[in-house]
């Protein structure tokens, strides 16, 4: 394939890749209006914001082994067709129930189009060089499309209807449908095997309970539901394991595992996930909260955190030409904790500024982690296996998201009726309240939930640093031994990696 071709394929992939990324997050502007001209109620509006992020996550591990048994563009173009289909439903739902419907079902879409197009740039390119550069600039997509979800929901909600924000889905989409079979190549495992309907239904159920209970836990009061359904989804999670470790083709292989890496950038993922989760949560709503912007003002000024992430991701191949890898993935983390904790000076002087500058320097050390670390994990396994690999780290990242949301959220709530001394719940609750009460009282106890809030965000932004440098260190320990050159080759960048050979071998 020549370069010319290889590049426009690879840019072609990359709409997908700014699409799902982008319909994940408009939504949150376009819920309320929608929610009211349909009539939604709020357990219908919390599934309408939900289903599509639960059905990505508990299908990605399907859809990437799915991938690599029946053709990675196949199962990429059959995604596209039917996300461009389900968003016109969604853009002209007439019922609350039909538009939770077509989201679970863009959900299910969405699923295959991450692994598949990260999976198929393994194919196109096989030079590290160029692949190295190609899932950069997949990251930066990725996150850039993230960051700017609620901003080009903003300005179409100006507009337009709010359906407008699905209708964007569907050129992107239908253009992938016609170009995908001329510019992309076709790949399958040779041996790849059935898929096992079981662990199907295991790896499924096992994602939907534990991201439902993680998530219900950070804003449920009642705490046994969300509890139970983390339990329950354990345990199936354990079934899982147990069944994947028996079988000669399991859906996912988790042998790959006993990459030290692979593991390591697998658990650096989620644990960037984490903070990054836990604090986007917390700015967020002391921008609205604290700040006083509206929504549309607040997602603009915390677009920085997801152009952070794609400046990252977009240095991160210069910067593995002048050291290791896993050196500039572990730098990058520093980097990270640094922009952490400069939230704990958030609060005085030049407060807006500071938060900026903290959640773009915190994003853009994360860089070289998704789009270094990404590389490492799909290029560390066979070819006929980069769709397993590619889901496991998807997975990664949205099991991070939601324990960030639920852990840094629990740790925020304690550390604000702590200094509330357990006369409010919640900042909301405190402005609530307030409306009740005589001006002089209203404005001392907002005051004085603000800058309790402003203290959780503060003991945030310290356990995201010390999350980021955990996992720094983590990454730099998990080197693989110097000592292993009969079974390993050195890589341009001068880290020990399997070559594909010994990495089938010891699937």
């Amino acid at each position: 394939m020549r370069i010319d071709r290889a590049w426009l394929g690879a840019a072609l992939l990359m709409l997908p890749t700014f699409i799902v990324a982008t319909d994940a997050t408009a939504l949150l502007l376009a819920l309320p209006k929608l929610s009211a001209d349909l009539g939604a109620s709020g357990v219908e509006q919390l599934w309408i914001s939900d289903g599509y992020g639960f059905l990505v996550a508990g299908m990605v591990i399907t859809m990437g082994t799915l991938a690599d048994r029946i053709g990675r563009r196949r199962l990429l173009i059959i995604g596209a067709a039917a996300f461009a289909a389900l968003s016109v439903v969604a853009a002209f739902a007439a019922d609350p129930l039909m538009l939770i419907a077509a989201r679970a079902l863009l959900g299910v879409a969405g699923a295959t189009l991450a692994p598949c197009t990260l999976a198929l740039l393994t194919n196109i390119f096989r030079d590290e060089k160029q692949r190295g550069k190609a899932i950069a600039i997949w990251a930066t997509c990725q996150f850039t499309g993230g960051a700017l979800g609620p901003v080009l929901a903003g300005v179409l909600l100006q507009h337009f209807w709010w359906g407008s924000v699905f209708l964007a889905a569907v050129p992107p989409m239908l253009l992938l449908v016609l170009a995908g079979p001329v510019l992309l190549p076709e790949f399958r495992g040779d041996h790849a095997g059935r898929l096992d309907p079981a662990s199907v239904g295991l790896s499924l159920a096992a994602v939907l309970l534990m991201v439902y209970g993680i998530k219900q836990a950070a804003v449920e009061n009642a705490r046994a539901v969300p509890v139970a359904a983390i339990v329950v989804g354990a345990a199936i999670g354990f079934v899982f394991v147990r069944r994947q470790l028996r079988l000669e083709t399991p859906l996912l292989d988790l042998r790959l595992l006993r990459n030290r890496p692979f593991t390591a950038v697998i658990v650096a993922l989620v644990l960037a996930g984490i903070a990054m989760a836990g604090t986007g949560l917390l700015v967020t709503q002391y921008l609205q909260s604290v700040l006083g912007y509206s929504p549309v003002e607040a997602a603009t000024l915390f677009a920085p955190m997801g152009l952070g992430v794609a400046v990252g991701t977009m240095v991160a191949p210069t910067l593995a030409k002048r050291m290791k890898q896993t050196t500039a993935i572990a730098g990058g983390l520093g980097v990270s904790a640094l922009g952490s904790l400069l939230l704990v000076g958030v609060g005085g002087a030049g407060t807006l500024s500071l938060v900026m500058i903290g959640i773009a320097v915190l994003a853009l050390g994360t860089g070289p982690l998704f789009a270094l670390g990404t590389g490492l994990v799909v290029g560390s396994v066979p070819p006929e296996r980069a769709g397993s690999a590619a889901s496991m780290s998807e997975t990664g990242n949205f099991f991070g998201g939601s324990l960030g949301f639920a852990l840094l959220g629990v740790v925020a709530a304690a550390v604000y009726r702590n200094r509330m001394d357990g006369g409010s719940d919640s900042l909301a609750g405190a402005v609530a309240s307030a409306r009740a009460l005589p001006a002089d009282q209203g404005a001392d106890l907002l005051d004085a939930a603000r800058e309790a809030f402003t203290a959780s965000l503060h003991v945030t932004g310290i356990v995201a640093a010390a999350i980021f440098a955990g996992a720094a260190v983590l990454v730099l320990t998990m080197r693989p031994p110097a000592d292993r050159s009969a079974s390993t080759h050195r890589g341009h960048d001068g880290d020990l990696i399997e070559p594909p050979s010994a990495a089938r071998s010891t699937l």
